[in-house]
């Protein structure tokens, strides 16, 4: 699910940062874990990887898997169903994806 079927047989020292934070979220999908956290689950990831990652990620969720992610990449954050923007500690905004999106891109227009 991971895209690491062909290093598989790989010692840790030889994989990539990316390959090894892959390797730690599915070992955190085979935990089954009511609750999956995931603190800056793209954070060393290529563009394409991070999103065949949220893909994963969308597909826990339908299957009732509660994902809590913390990001500060926007283009990830759109993958939740929730938003919630912390500033200094305090929730400065609580959206949906579709009231985010539309949020970033017109901040992108601006």
């Amino acid at each position: 699910r991971v895209g690491l079927d062909h290093r598989h047989t790989h010692y840790p020292r030889q994989r990539s940062g990316g390959e090894q934070q892959r390797v730690a979220i599915a070992r955190a999908f085979a935990s089954s874990a009511d609750i999956l956290f995931a603190d800056e689950p793209t954070g060393n990831l290529d563009s394409q990887t991070s999103e065949e990652i949220m893909r994963v990620f969308e597909e826990l969720a339908a299957q009732g898997q509660t994902v809590v992610m913390v990001t500060h990449e926007p283009d990830i954050a759109v993958h939740a169903k929730r938003i919630i923007v912390l500033r200094d500690g305090i929730i400065s905004s609580d959206e949906t994806r579709a009231q985010y999106a539309l949020k970033v891109s017109s901040e992108r227009v601006h």
